[in-house]
Order: structure tokens, then C-alpha cells, then sequence
């Protein structure tokens, strides 16, 4: 194994699938905004990020790169060993639409946001407003 596939073989075995730094800080940005939510419901296809139970909303936080985020730099392709990361990546994303189908079948809305977006007021404003404009579903027992 070459020096550059030794270290994205380094850099793939240290990524999280949840509990991620983009993820942390719309959670920190909720919670500040006086959102509570709750997270990684595994009764839901694709386990979501966040979840507002009496919303029914489910926050999807994707990284750019492993979600294949459009137009974004981040999102580019690794020029090695194309076939897997072709196929690993469109996969990534077939398995986000069958998930986003699958949760929006059930009534839920899918709000995404991406990676890059973490750290910009005005989509995480627009996530808050969103998510306070939906009125709760009364619950019947």
C-alpha cells in the first residue's frame, strides 16, 4: 500500500457516523435557538441526526464529501482506485433517497443540511424557523 492510501486508509477508519462535528454544532445551534429534539431514533429508516417527534421533523446533517454534496468543493472525488469510491459514493447517495422516501412515506419531513452549511447564520436561522412554523401534531393515545 502505497503512502496516500495508507493515509486515507488512516483517514476513512477515523470517521464517525454520528456525533460529528458539523452535526454538534446545529445540535449546540438548536438548543441555544430553545429547540429540544431528540437524537439517532433507530426505529426510523436511515436513523436520523435529529429528530422533532411532535414535529415530525428529521434533520439529516450530511458531509459534503460522503454524501456528495452538488457544486460543492468539498465534495470532490479521489482520482485513486475511482471504481470503489464511484461506487461507494453513489451508493451514499441512493441509500439517502430510499431513506429521505422511506421517512417522508411515513409522514416525516426531511430537512438536510450540509456540511458546509454548519456555520452559516442564515441557513441555520432558516432550519430554526422551519422546524418552529411546523405545529405540532396532537398525539393520540
Amino acid at each position: 500500500m502505497g503512502q496516500i492510501e495508507e493515509q486515507r486508509s488512516r483517514t476513512m477508519r477515523s470517521v464517525r457516523s454520528r456525533d460529528t462535528g458539523p452535526e454538534l454544532a446545529v445540535r449546540r445551534y438548536f438548543h441555544r435557538a430553545g429547540l429540544r429534539y431528540r437524537l439517532h431514533d433507530r426505529r426510523l429508516p436511515g436513523t436520523p441526526d435529529v429528530i422533532f417527534p411532535s414535529r415530525r421533523i428529521a434533520v439529516l446533517v450530511h458531509g459534503c464529501f460522503w454524501h456528495q454534496h452538488s457544486g460543492c468543493a468539498a465534495a470532490a472525488r479521489p482520482k485513486t482506485s475511482r471504481g470503489y469510491w464511484d461506487k461507494k459514493l453513489d451508493g451514499n447517495m441512493a441509500r439517502d433517497a430510499r431513506q429521505t422516501a422511506a421517512l417522508e412515506a411515513m409522514g416525516w419531513t426531511c430537512l438536510v443540511v450540509w456540511e458546509c452549511e454548519t456555520t452559516s447564520q442564515t441557513v441555520l436561522n432558516a432550519l430554526v424557523s422551519k422546524i418552529r412554523s411546523t405545529k405540532p401534531r396532537i398525539r393520540h393515545h
